[in-house]
């Protein structure tokens, strides 16, 4: 589970980059729960949430003007 922390800490091509890794992550995830049983369900779950925390940081960043950022530093 990825940490408010460690979010703020990255790069915005880190947190892009992990986001698709995730994508794909849960993709796989979904793809084998239909198939068969769902062996760990939380999965999903868990991985839904984390690409939600990072978009939010990623908008977050985004909608921040550069200048409010440089005061606050």
């Amino acid at each position: 589970m990825t940490k408010k922390i460690d979010i703020t800490k990255k790069s915005i091509a880190d947190l892009m980059k992990e986001v698709t890794e995730k994508r794909e992550a849960l993709r796989k995830s979904r793809f084998t729960t239909a198939g068969a049983g769902a062996k760990d369900v939380m999965k999903i779950r868990t991985t839904r949430k984390e690409i939600a925390r990072i978009m939010t940081e990623l908008t977050n960043r985004q909608n921040t003007p550069v200048e409010a950022n440089i005061t606050n530093a």
